[in-house]
């Protein structure tokens, strides 16, 4: 029962928060730049650990330390992928 008052009660904040926020243009604008920023950089992150996984020697130090220890996955992986699209520009380009 008094979770639900709880969980009532915080729903009531956040939505009083965001309609402060969103009733003035200005303030609109910042969130809505302020989250296409935070998803352009969500973005980003997504594409690194595949192009760093064949490269055990950057500054990812737990992808080197599990190729020290004699894992090779992230080589295998980053090796066939590469192959891959290799293949498929080979007969993009025939």
């Amino acid at each position: 029962m008094r979770k639900r008052w709880i969980f009532t009660a915080i729903g009531a904040t956040v939505g009083g928060t965001v309609a402060y926020f969103l009733k003035d243009e200005d303030k609109r604008q910042q969130v809505k730049d302020k989250a296409k920023s935070i998803q352009s950089n969500l973005g980003k992150s997504e594409d690194m650990p595949i192009e760093e996984a064949g490269k055990p020697e950057t500054a990812s130090l737990d992808n080197s330390d599990m190729v020290a220890e004699g894992s090779q996955f992230g080589v295998q992986y980053y090796n066939e992928l590469t192959e891959k699209e290799r293949e498929i520009l080979e007969k993009s380009n025939s």
